[in-house]
């Protein structure tokens, strides 16, 4: 059975022109990608976003725009679900309260997710997984050019 996937995503970036990336061990696999995850039947696609930083990165978040929504075909790395994501620029309403980490997939012990920031500029296709990821930062890279 084939059946869509709905990912929402969130690219939060700080004021030293970083964005938060998260570094993940699931389903026998290292990733890493943007905050976020699959929204849920019944759940709108902010709902979702919101739910997700409270889960992974227990903070509040404001959406503040739309950024992408992919415009391709894409399989999921996990099922046969045909993936579809969309990227919202988000903003914490608190300062957030994550043991920050420098190096990949850098977990504390008993977890297999933790979080880093990358300035923008030195941001590659290669820092993500997902196809959808690393077109999403190409686009970041064009819109974020001059700063």
């Amino acid at each position: 059975m084939s059946y869509f996937n709905v990912r929402v995503y969130g690219l939060l970036i700080n004021q030293d022109q970083e964005i938060l990336l998260s570094d993940e061990f699931a389903v026998e696999r290292y990733f890493t990608k943007f905050p976020g995850g699959g929204v849920e039947f019944g759940e709108g696609l902010i709902d979702a976003l919101k739910r997700e930083f409270i889960e992974e990165c227990n903070a509040e978040i404001e959406v503040v725009s739309h950024f992408y929504t992919t415009d391709f075909y894409e399989k999921s790395s996990f099922n046969d679900s045909q993936v579809l994501s969309v990227y919202y620029l988000v903003k914490p309403v608190k300062p957030l309260q994550l043991n920050f980490k420098c190096k990949v997939f850098d977990f504390d012990e008993g977890t297999s997710q933790c979080f880093r920031w990358k300035k923008i500029a030195d941001l590659t296709e290669d820092d993500v997984t997902f196809k959808t990821d690393k077109i999403t930062i190409k686009l970041l890279k064009e819109a974020y050019h001059n700063d």
